[in-house]
């Protein structure tokens, strides 16, 4: 899909999940909680407090309709999005290993 200039080269449609969804938020298996952004089934736009490293590989806890699921992930882009004070806020993009379902409702 072409919108203006930019191509849209993702594999998998996006959403951005309603806020009352538990896939509003994801937890880093060691860090902090997410903000998402839109999700997909193959990945998730995130933003929040961690500094995460292209090409790095993350386990994030995600909670979509089946209940908790652990994913493995592998960062693929990261900028910072926010500064806002003395605090800095990141945009990472994180492609799962494995497909999950992540419509919503069930």
């Amino acid at each position: 899909m072409v919108t203006g200039d930019a191509i849209d080269r993702r594999h998998a449609k996006r959403r951005m999940p309603g806020s009352e969804e538990s896939l509003c938020r994801v937890k880093l298996r060691i860090g902090p909680e997410l903000n998402v952004i839109d999700i997909g089934g193959q990945g998730v736009l995130v933003e929040g407090p961690a500094r995460l490293t292209p090409g790095a590989r993350v386990d994030v806890h995600v909670v979509p309709r089946q209940g908790r699921v652990l994913v493995r992930t592998t960062v693929v882009r990261v900028y910072v999005s926010q500064l806002r004070g003395d605090t800095v806020v990141y945009r990472a993009g994180l492609r799962f290993d494995h497909a999950i379902d992540v419509e919503p409702g069930g």
